[in-house]
């Protein structure tokens, strides 16, 4: 496999920053993920990690070096992952559930397979074009699908923000999935938190990042979004991840992964000990600079390509 991937996060007007994103790759498969946290209740960042880490240690376990059943990976992963949550406040005696939105995304032998619970999206394009982008599970999307309220009113309803789905629940969440689809070179994919696409439309989005590289996209996209937003900003977060295909001229910003060894996983999902703090942000900006040098490095070690991040 051959891409480039660019993720940050802005803390926007918030006092904590409750969005988690990360990216995990062996030779033959690469998992995107993004999560954010539901400020609405209690720890909703703790949600947004143990989310993470769930679905990425088992991407871990199960990407020998890729995932068997990409579809039921996916659904297994997010169920495993809510339960984890619960499990979490069951052990901290919590008065009620921390809560996510999840998006996540497993690329391998040329084909993407998404799957997602809450409004936080994932975009496909090709040539600045959307071919394809999730659904929000809201109020508003139920509402449009029952012919109640137009499809221009979608990010501008006073609903829009009100879900029905999510980790973390009394429910069982729904695992939304999409169809296996191929990919070529040029593609990109998109995976962003509310405080982004409730911001800034679609084609806004589309056009910056087929008209700039992702890792200059991705960083001006997000201050536009909370410079429009000004000092109510919800925290906003993306993951670009532009699909250079097998047979592509690599360059500096490459991921070449061809030659990594068998059962070898590289990840910027960091592991949070059993004695930090639950108000710790696992992903500051120090934690995740250490993440991407170990990745260069590993790129270095095995294909002489460095990864810029």
């Amino acid at each position: 496999m051959r891409f480039s991937v660019y993720q940050e996060s802005h803390i926007g007007g918030r006092k904590v920053n409750q969005d988690r994103m990360g990216y995990s790759f062996t030779r033959d498969a690469l998992l995107l993920l993004l999560a954010d946290g539901m400020g609405g209740h209690i720890q909703g960042e703790m949600a947004a990690t143990i989310a993470l880490q769930t679905i990425n240690t088992l991407f871990q376990q199960n990407a020998t070096p890729y995932i068997g059943h990409p579809e039921r990976f996916l659904e297994e992963s997010f169920l495993d992952a809510h339960r984890a949550i619960l499990d979490y406040r069951a052990a901290h005696n919590l008065p009620e559930t921390p809560r996510t939105t999840i998006v996540a995304c497993l690329i391998q032998h040329g084909c993407a397979y998404w799957a997602h619970c809450g409004d936080s999206r994932l975009y496909w394009m090709r040539n600045g074009q959307i071919l394809s982008r999730t659904r929000d599970h809201s109020r508003i999307e139920t509402l449009i699908a029952q012919g109640k309220v137009k499809p221009s009113e979608r990010d501008t309803h006073p609903d829009r923000n009100k879900l029905f789905n999510c980790l973390g629940a009394p429910n069982l969440p729904m695992v939304e999935i999409s169809r296996r689809s191929s990919l070529q070179a040029g593609d990109i994919m998109l995976l962003c938190s509310d405080g982004l696409w409730s911001v800034l439309p679609d084609h806004i989005l589309a056009r910056s990042l087929h008209d700039n590289t992702i890792v200059r996209a991705v960083p001006e996209l997000l201050t536009t979004a909370t410079g429009i937003a000004g000092k109510h900003s919800d925290n906003v977060t993306a993951l670009a991840m532009l699909w250079e295909g097998s047979n592509a001229s690599a360059d500096e910003a490459t991921i070449t992964t061809n030659t990594l060894p068998l059962g070898e996983v590289t990840t910027t999902i960091l592991a949070m000990s059993e004695s930090e703090g639950v108000e710790s942000d696992a992903f500051d900006e120090a934690e995740i600079e250490r993440a991407i040098a170990e990745i260069r490095d590993a790129i270095q070690k095995t294909t002489g390509i460095t990864s810029r991040n």
